[in-house]
């Protein structure tokens, strides 16, 4: 997909973030909009916004964690669209605990977003991607799908899940020689309210959300602008991998590097981190 105007890009997660930066700059690059989020104000903020700027929009509330529910979606997009070229699963959910902490609930409400939404949107659109003549699938991991770090486990888990199920799905779809292609995203510290929004488990005497929220602030170094323009130019390069940020690839050298004594030296900065989990 080197052209993306003309084109009907799916976008989950479209409220915030990298998901309203994307749908902005897809209607910039003139392509039709099928928007969803659970934040249905945001959402409704989002849609106004690329309306604004000239675009086809269609929005809905969605819960990606719910097959049918997105299996609904997708008839619904295909009978307003007619079609659908490009779908980018970024709606996504953070979780700061240890894994001794964590509930089952917990584990389940993250995986439920950051992976099986990720699954039940590729399901849910590649037939209507191969039946369109052309399409790509967008799948967002995170730099935490490169490496695990510690209090994050069931993030960890989940984006490293994203990653083996997209980077097989790229290769079964060269395999049959298909007109559908897919792309992995691995973004580092970007500028949004994931951190915000996120379940923190805070054991005793630990720092609270506010103390919390700005160190994450420091952290985060690029746009959700830069993410979305980084992603789009992958999409047309039909890349494999897209690293978003220095810190990405920074991080994907280091577990290239030391691809397991790496855990060693994270171990060691975490001890000095200002909340170490």
């Amino acid at each position: 997909m080197r052209e993306l105007r003309g084109r009907v890009a799916v976008v989950t997660g479209a409220a915030s973030g990298i998901g309203r930066a994307l749908a902005l700059e897809l209607s910039r690059e003139g392509a039709a909009l099928a928007l969803s989020d659970v934040n249905e104000a945001g959402l409704a903020e989002t849609r106004r916004l690329a309306e604004a700027l000239g675009a086809k929009v269609t929005s809905e509330r969605l819960d990606v964690a719910d097959s049918r529910a997105v299996e609904a979606h997708a008839e619904h997009v295909i009978a307003v669209h007619g079609r659908a070229n490009l779908v980018i699963n970024n709606a996504g959910v953070g979780l700061g605990a240890t894994i001794a902490d964590m509930s089952y609930d917990d584990l389940a409400w993250l995986f439920g977003i950051n992976f099986w939404g990720v699954v039940h949107g590729t399901k849910a659109f590649l037939p209507h991607l191969k039946r369109a003549g052309e399409g790509h699938v967008v799948n967002v991991s995170s730099v935490f799908g490169l490496i695990a770090v510690p209090g994050q486990g069931a993030y960890n888990a989940a984006k490293f899940a994203v990653r083996g199920f997209t980077e097989c799905l790229r290769q079964e779809l060269e395999l049959e020689g298909a007109n559908v292609s897919a792309t992995c995203v691995h973004p580092g510290g970007i500028k949004t309210d994931i951190a915000r929004n996120a379940r923190v488990i805070s054991r005793p005497g630990g720092p609270g959300r506010e103390e919390m929220n700005a160190y994450f602030d420091q952290l985060a170094r690029t746009t959700a602008d830069a993410a979305a323009r980084k992603i789009l130019r992958g999409v047309k390069k039909n890349a494999r991998r897209v690293l978003i940020g220095p810190d990405a690839h920074a991080i994907d050298a280091l577990q290239r590097l030391l691809p397991t004594s790496y855990q060693a030296l994270l171990v060691r900065q975490a001890r000095r981190a200002p909340f170490p989990p």
